[in-house]
């Protein structure tokens, strides 16, 4: 297996970082630790850090520092290499990386930018650099104002100087070509580079090519007055408002961004109007310029608006900060949330991205790692894509995980509730939701109610429930969540930031019901510990199950285990290991084993076992030393909810473990119950976790 890949371009603006992001997001679901490097940086002032770096190691999680993270700033090389000192640049360079690859499973090397001082050299350097760390190489190449010709002139020289060095070449990239010469530039790559080498085109994105208002702020070093939350808006088209107003705003297109002197205050009060009028475009920002500032009477209306869009001021005149802005290359910084999505989404439709992890790494380790967890199952849910009802519609949580649920295209979403409260809460909250992107659907006034009502008439009339009291219950979310569960106008439900545990499954045992094989319903939690995943079962339904139900516990969540890729090794907890225990509580543990082993001799099952015993090796050889499940295990199952519910909130607190869940088991269709006090990631991890329980785990 590659220790690692290395990212090289042929020229400036060659659009990298989608590669780059893109592979450590495809990593990361393929092995355990994915560490980062570049060799070369461009020259950063005193007191801050390389963005790009930075956005890596923060978005990512990364374990390292900024410092580990490279060898040499521009500047730095040039100066070696005027002394003659290559082989110090190169020796340096593969000490840092070794570093890092001591460390990690596998690290993406990212080769340098070709800009400033000693641009010239840098392809040398960069083959160089690729030989001399023993590592494959994906080339990406900007097709940004070239024919077809000169792009595939360009990579064909790239991959002859790699193959001339020994270096293999696992792929090629053609970016920021014109959707409609796609297909042209993969199958004219591939007449003329080896079959093994894979070829991805990926198109020219606005959302990547424009920058930030943010940026633009940096670049000219600007004074934000108004609007800083709004300050890293996308800015598109940018125009100088020097003309009268009723000709100017018919020139705005969106997220425009306005160009004036800061004493025209009829172009800056238009176009704030423009910006909040249906008949006119979102604008991205305003730049004053001139170093004037609005009259008092001005300021004190615009600080009034509710809607602010971003307003900087600069000291130089128009015609300068215009020329200016348009020289301006968009970057990528970890506060902008909506490239770095954009970024890895480019590279996951474009790019060959099974095929190159194939060729890349086999992938041998054991156990699963909370971040290769978390990429699973977002790829396992789009998939599939199943769809997920929300009954507590205006909750904030639920509004902000539904933003980022569509964003990332895991589920398709169903929010209960009155229509117009919802959507006043996203204007509230300013959430960046786009209604015709998911469903409202107020119960009481759906055309489903009265068919609703009377399907749980018909389930429910044995138990004295008539069609008045179905119609009083089915005016319930929950009731009206699970009924479209249960009818097929959705796949599952996820509730309980609001509602509480009874409130949220009672209708799912009423008429969803459990499977035929199974008699109890229970639930799991996913603990991601800070190197493996783990399951914690029942830490959220039965208060004190019998031994039989125990044992059911266990072989239902030995199943899910199985179904998330994760090898289950049963711990039966108790205060006691072994034989040597004695009591009503662990004899009780110990029937529940005896009971799974009969059932299912094909599970690895310990028990009763304590729990320093179950995770730590040396205490389970010590107490157990014939045990598979002994200082190993991967499934814990707690004698009663008490001991499970602390123990999962304990270690979630202490370790800072992420606790995915609680996910119920044994039901006919999937219904998941939050806890009130869950987080945005609490309630996007249960509805894909939901969804992937609907594909029929």
């Amino acid at each position: 297996m590659s220790k690692a890949i290395y990212l090289a371009t042929t020229e400036p603006n060659s659009g990298k970082s989608i590669v780059s992001l893109g592979m450590m997001q495809l990593l990361l679901g393929k092995t355990a630790k994915v560490g980062y490097f570049r060799p070369i940086i461009d020259d950063f002032e005193k007191g801050k850090i390389d963005d790009h770096i930075d956005t890596v190691l923060q978005h990512f999680e990364v374990d390292q520092t900024f410092e580990d993270s490279f060898a040499y700033t521009r500047s730095q090389v040039v100066q070696l290499k005027n002394m003659d000192k290559d082989d110090e640049i190169i020796g340096n360079i593969i000490n840092k990386y070794k570093a890092i690859e001591d460390r990690f499973d596998i690290v993406v090397v990212e080769g340098t930018d070709f800009s400033g001082e000693g641009a010239i050299i840098e392809w040398d350097i960069n083959v160089l650099i690729a030989k001399n760390l023993g590592i494959p190489a994906i080339i990406i190449a900007n097709g940004m104002g070239k024919s077809l010709q000169e792009l595939f002139g360009n990579i064909y020289m790239a991959y002859d100087s790699f193959r001339e060095k020994g270096v293999e070449v696992l792929l090629t990239v053609a970016n920021k070509v014109q959707p409609e010469n796609l297909e042209q530039a993969v199958s004219g790559l591939k007449t003329k580079l080896p079959q093994k080498v894979l070829i991805a085109a990926i198109p020219v994105n606005p959302v990547l090519g424009n920058p930030t208002v943010k940026e633009i702020a940096q670049a000219l070093s600007a004074k934000v007055l108004f609007g800083e939350d709004f300050i890293n808006n996308q800015a598109g088209e940018f125009s100088v408002g020097a003309m009268q107003l009723r000709n100017y705003i018919t020139h705005l297109k969106k997220d425009s961004l306005v160009i004036t002197p800061g004493d025209r205050a009829d172009i800056i009060l238009g176009a704030l109007q423009a910006n909040i009028s249906s008949n006119y475009p979102n604008l991205s920002g305003i730049v004053l310029t001139g170093g004037l500032l609005p009259e008092d009477s001005i300021i004190k209306l615009i600080e009034g608006l509710s809607d602010i869009i971003p307003i900087i001021s600069v000291a130089d005149g128009t015609f300068s900060v215009t020329n200016r802005i348009g020289t301006i290359k968009p970057r990528i910084y970890p506060e902008n949330k909506e490239k770095i999505t954009t970024s890895i989404q480019e590279f996951e439709k474009y790019v060959p991205t099974n095929e190159l992890a194939e060729r890349l790494i086999t992938f041998n380790a054991e156990g699963i790692t909370p971040r290769m967890f978390q990429y699973n199952l977002l790829k396992r849910a789009k998939s599939a894509k199943k769809h997920i009802v929300l009954p507590e519609g205006t909750d904030e949580r639920i509004l902000k995980a539904t933003k980022k649920l569509l964003d990332t295209n895991a589920v398709t979403i169903t929010l209960l509730g009155d229509k117009e409260q919802i959507m006043a809460k996203i204007s509230e909250l300013d959430i960046s939701l786009d209604s015709s992107d998911f469903d409202i659907i107020d119960p009481t006034s759906s055309p489903n109610f009265m068919d609703y009502a009377t399907t749980l008439y018909e389930l429910r009339k044995e138990k004295n429930v008539n069609l008045a009291m179905a119609k009083d219950l089915m005016e319930d979310v929950s009731y009206f969540g699970t009924m479209m569960v249960y009818k097929g106008h959705a796949d599952g439900m996820v509730s309980g930031a609001v509602h509480t545990t009874q409130h949220t499954i009672r209708p799912a045992l009423q008429f969803i019901k459990t499977k035929p094989e199974v008699s109890i319903v229970s639930s799991v939690f996913f603990m991601c510990l800070p190197n493996r995943v783990t399951i914690f079962g029942d830490c959220a339904i039965n208060p004190n199950p019998t031994a039989e139900q125990l044992a059911e516990i266990a072989i239902s969540s030995a199943a899910t285990s199985q179904a998330f890729g994760i090898e289950p090794k049963i711990a039966m907890l108790s205060y006691s290991s072994g034989a040597s225990g004695v009591g009503e509580d662990v004899d009780r543990v110990r029937k529940a084993t005896e009971i799974i082993k009969r059932k299912r001799p094909d599970l690895k099952v310990e028990g009763p076992i304590q729990y320093d015993a179950a995770v730590d090796i040396n205490v389970g050889r010590s107490k157990l030393p014939d045990s598979e499940v002994a200082g190993q295990a991967s499934v814990f199952i707690f004698p009663d909810l008490n001991t499970g519910n602390n123990t999962y909130k304990a270690v979630q607190r202490e370790t800072g473990a992420l606790a995915i869940g609680p996910m119920l088991q044994g039901l006919n269709k999937p219904v998941n119950d939050l806890s009130r006090g869950c987080t945005v990631e609490d309630i996007y991890n249960t509805v894909v976790i939901t969804a992937i329980q609907a594909q029929g785990l």
